[in-house]
Parts: structure tokens; C-alpha cells; sequence
């Protein structure tokens, strides 16, 4: 969420202008309704690698589909490092988690949102900042009372310019590859301006944890774009693939979630040969009950991370990076901490290396 109120103006204004760009190269997103050479197809791709948002169901994305109030919810929430995969129906998740935050009132979650309730959604996500009235817009008196403050705000901060004769045009709406679109470009951009080290004698090491190979997959493929030595994280005892199934009552994942006294997972190895050599540590857990899996605690605590950058980045089936990073952050004997990034448990090799070498690392 932090990331995202960072960078909210740029949100609410690509999505109020309903600003769009080509994109730069073919994606092959997997889905039947979005051809390859798609303006859109990088960000559907971006956005559904990152679980941000899913199909719709028969392999389709349904690009030109009107985006509905309960799918903004749960984007955000997702974002938010909230698990939604288990929802049903399948906004009640996202709805439940903006009402506790105070993002909506959680109605009419199947209905198209509009202009004027997403810049509320997003200025209550920010914070409900206060604003002054600025120049009206022309249509001023359609602005429904609840979102007059918003649209202040959003127009007193060069969010909104207005449309055609400058109208705010409130009942307008948003189809769901704008807002693929508007979520890809103010991700990616976040991303690429974090350059933690760009000595060309940096050195990194990519450590990771890996239950099911998803996350070796990613920390293999950066180590590869960056030219970084790979550091497993390793349990002394290993999970099976009994321990890891969260479904089955009382199997090892389920008793460690449930007693935190359990998490202390001895490893075979703490400290990698010539840690004091290494100016970025990239760390790589799955998400585990919306944090990093607890068998990465015990390097983060034993380490020394002073004037190390550490990036954490992080794999699942849906849920986002959420406060793990943080927390972890909170473990840790100093280090300066990246916000980080999360992929889909099956992310494509492009992505992982498109998203490294926007880092910059030892150029």
C-alpha cells in the first residue's frame, strides 16, 4: 500500500484522462483475446505476472470489458499484499478489505465504476488528503457531493485536467486494459528509478528460499541478467510436499502458521562465502499467509546487512508482496531496503529480466 500512495497522482491521472500508449514490444500474454501486437498486451502481461489482476475466465482477459467497482477493490487489495485467490464470490475479499481501510463503502461491487468513484476510491486511499476548490470545471454541478473533495484534490494536484471542454465527466468509466495499462506504467516506472548501486564494481548475490521451485526459477534468471552469485536458502530439515500442503489440517505449514514458536527453521548454511563483498543482496521468498516464508527469517537475523542494499523480491499464486519486505526490514541488522518486487509463481523470463535490468545494477 506505501507504494502505491507514493505514486497515487500518477494512478488517478492516467486513469481519469484514460491515457494509453502503445506498447514497445509483442507480448505473448496467453490469453485469446489479446493479440500479441496488442497496445495493451505488455501491460496485461505485466499486470497478471504481478497478480494484480487474473482472467476472466476460458483463457480470455476481456480487454474492452468496463472495469466494475469490486475489481478496483480487489486490485488493490492484492496490492496491498492481501490474499484474494480463495474469495468468493470473488470480490468479497477485496470488497471486505476496502471497507476495514476505508477505500469504499463496499456497495454494489459488480457495478462499472465510474470517474467520479474512483478518484474517491483513490483519494481515500491516500489518506482523504484536504484540498483547495481550484477553478470549477464546467460540468461542476454533475460532480456528485460525496466526491467533490476528491475531485478538489485530484484537480489541485494536476491529477485531472478535464475532457473535451473541460468536463470531469463523471459517469465515465474505464475499460480493464486502460487499467491494466495505468497499473503497468506507474509500476514499472517505480521500479526502474530504484538504482541501488550503479558502480561498475558492484558486487550481488541473489539468496533465496524455494518450496515448490517457482522462486529459484526467478532468483536463477536475475542472477543470470545481473551476473550475481546464488546463495540457497536451505532448511536443515526439508519441506515435503505433505509439510507444504496448506490444506491438509495440521501438516508442518499449517502448525508453523499457527505457532509462531515453530518458525524458527534451523538452516544448513546462515552466512554465504565472502558475504563481506557484496554491496546488493537480493532476497527471494514465496508468500506464505501474506508474508515472506518464515525459513528466510533466521538469514535475515543472522546477518550482517550494513551498507548492503537488499531487495527482496517474492513469488505467488496471487497474493502481493504486501508488508513482507518490511518485516523482514524489522529483522534485519541494518541494510538499506528496496521496496522490492513480487512475480507470478509462473512469471516469464522476460519479465524477471526486464524488471533487474531496470535496476541498473553495476552499470
Amino acid at each position: 500500500m506505501k507504494k502505491l500512495k507514493q505514486i497515487i497522482s500518477s494512478i488517478a491521472a492516467a486513469a481519469l484522462l484514460l491515457a494509453t500508449a502503445p506498447a514497445a514490444f509483442a507480448a505473448n500474454t496467453g490469453f485469446t483475446d489479446v493479440p500479441n501486437n496488442a497496445w495493451y498486451a505488455e501491460a496485461v502481461q505485466y499486470v497478471t505476472d504481478n497478480g494484480l489482476m487474473s482472467g476472466t475466465g476460458n483463457n480470455q482477459f476481456s480487454p474492452n470489458a468496463a472495469t466494475t467497482r469490486g475489481m478496483l477493490m480487489t486490485v488493490l487489495a492484492r496490492n496491498a499484499g492481501t490474499d484474494t485467490s480463495n474469495s468468493n464470490p470473488w470480490y468479497q475479499v477485496g470488497m471486505d478489505w476496502a471497507k476495514e481501510n476505508g477505500v469504499s463503502d463496499g456497495t454494489n461491487p459488480t457495478g462499472n465504476i465510474t470517474r467520479a468513484q474512483l478518484v474517491t476510491m483513490l483519494w481515500r486511499y491516500a489518506g482523504s488528503p484536504t484540498a483547495d476548490a481550484g477553478e470549477d470545471f464546467a460540468d461542476e454541478n454533475a460532480i456528485p457531493a460525496y466526491a467533490a473533495t476528491a475531485v478538489d484534490w485530484a484537480h489541485a494536484n494536476g491529477v485531472v485536467n478535464g475532457t473535451d471542454g473541460n468536463r470531469f465527466d463523471p459517469q465515465a468509466g474505464a475499460t480493464r486494459a486502460q487499467v491494466a495499462t495505468i497499473l503497468r506504467n506507474y509500476l514499472a516506472k517505480d521500479q526502474n528509478n530504484q538504482t541501488p548501486n550503479t558502480g561498475k564494481d558492484s558486487k550481488a548475490l541473489v539468496a533465496y528460499y524455494s518450496a515448490t521451485g517457482s522462486t529459484k526459477a526467478v532468483a536463477e534468471t536475475i542472477a543470470d541478467e545481473l551476473n550475481a552469485d546464488l546463495f540457497e536458502i536451505t532448511p536443515v530439515t526439508p519441506y515435503t510436499s505433505a509439510d507444504l500442503n496448506w490444506n491438509t489440517e495440521g501438516s508442518r505449514v499449517n502448525r508453523e502458521h499457527e505457532n509462531e514458536a515453530l518458525r524458527d527453521i534451523a538452516l544448513t548454511q546462515t552466512t554465504p562465502a565472502n558475504w563481506s563483498e557484496y554491496d546488493t543482496v537480493f532476497i527471494g521468498y514465496p508468500i506464505w499467509w501474506g508474508i515472506a516464508a518464515w525459513p528466510v527469517n533466521n538469514f535475515v537475523k543472522n546477518n550482517d546487512f550494513t551498507s548492503k542494499t537488499v531487495i527482496p523480491f517474492a513469488t505467488s499464486t496471487s497474493s502481493g508482496m504486501g508488508q513482507s519486505g518490511e518485516l523482514l526490514q524489522q529483522m534485519a541488522n541494518g541494510g538499506t531496503w528496496q521496496s522490492g518486487q513480487r512475480f507470478s509463481s509462473g512469471a516469464s523470463d522476460s519479465t524477471v529480466r526486464s524488471w533487474a535490468d531496470g535496476l541498473e545494477i553495476g552499470k
